[in-house]
């Protein structure tokens, strides 16, 4: 636990129904000032526009915000998922198909009034959920601001997309912000999170994350066939198991819940800089999906389409 977070909450355990909106959004500003966001702990201060692993200051960048159809079914709906692309990441892997938000940061800043707009207007298109793209080092600004567009009639469920690497103070600060949990779950493979995305303790972060994202809002509820609550893991394969994808799968199962929600993804494809990598500088064979695609359905795991 950060020293940040413990001071200001004077609790090593937040009790979220004493705690009222605004306070929640101050103590996450005020993390700001000697960033501890993420598990990088970089220490910055972001209000000062100091930069740190991310590479983001005091005020979030969007890369762009619309309808996307290209998520899990239960996500688009006949309205499509109405994602907020943000710039800059907590990871560096280097097989990013979105490397040019994520580590170039291509975007545009953007004041708290405009992520509410954004958002409200998304669902004015029709669009079933907002889902929040990359937003780790953004969390103050997502607080704040849904807090802001429920006021103003926000209803639909609020989608929280990132990559796995997460603190649980932050994760506990979202909590009654988020509704959906949609992170990857990467690596249970230290050496290859550190080679491929700079982030040794990947595993043993992200299995706490999931475990609390857990905790907050539980199973996947699917309502008519939109999700509207709960939680929905992403795992994308790799070449030579490099992921360690089999024990990912037996860890859903056995520690989070058969009932898991699982995208178990073959379109890795090397990208950016994964082409300096022979060992990953292929796409994935059939067998090498199929074989984590079925221990997954083996063990009962709930399976995207």
């Amino acid at each position: 636990m950060s020293e940040t977070y413990r001071n200001m909450t004077n609790s090593k355990k937040m009790d979220k129904n004493k705690r009222t909106p605004q306070k929640t959004i101050n103590i996450a500003y005020k993390i700001l000032e000697s960033c501890e966001l993420c598990p990088r702990m970089c220490k910055v201060n972001r209000l000062n526009e100091e930069k740190g692993f991310c590479g983001i200051g005091a005020k979030a960048v969007v890369s762009s915000a619309g309808p996307h159809y290209g998520e899990e079914s239960v996500l688009v709906g006949k309205g499509g998922s109405g994602t907020i692309f943000f710039a800059g990441c907590n990871l560096g892997c280097i097989f990013c198909q979105n490397y040019d938000i994520s580590q170039l940061r291509h975007g545009n800043e953007v004041e708290i009034d405009d992520l509410v707009n954004m958002m409200l207007q998304l669902q004015r298109r029709g669009c079933i959920n907002i889902n929040f793209v990359t937003p780790t080092h953004v969390v103050p600004h997502i607080i704040e601001s849904v807090h802001i567009a429920r006021k103003k009639d926000l209803k639909i469920p609020t989608v929280y997309n990132c990559g796995g690497y997460e603190s649980i103070e932050s994760l506990r600060l979202l909590e009654g912000t988020i509704d959906i949990y949609m992170p990857d779950a990467k690596y249970l493979n230290s050496d290859s999170s550190k080679k491929y995305s700079f982030a040794q303790d990947y595993p043993e972060v992200m299995k706490s994350a999931l475990i609390e994202m857990h905790r907050q809002v539980g199973d996947l509820e699917i309502e008519e066939g939109v999700a509207t609550r709960g939680l929905l893991v992403r795992h994308l394969v790799m070449p030579d198991n490099v992921a360690g994808s089999i024990d990912i799968i037996d860890f859903l199962a056995n520690k989070i819940s058969k009932n898991t929600f699982v995208n178990v993804m073959e379109q890795y494809r090397p990208t950016f800089k994964a082409r300096n990598f022979p060992e990953i500088n292929r796409p994935i064979t059939y067998q090498e999906f199929h074989t984590v695609y079925e221990y997954a359905k083996e063990l009962g795991l709930r399976l995207a389409d």
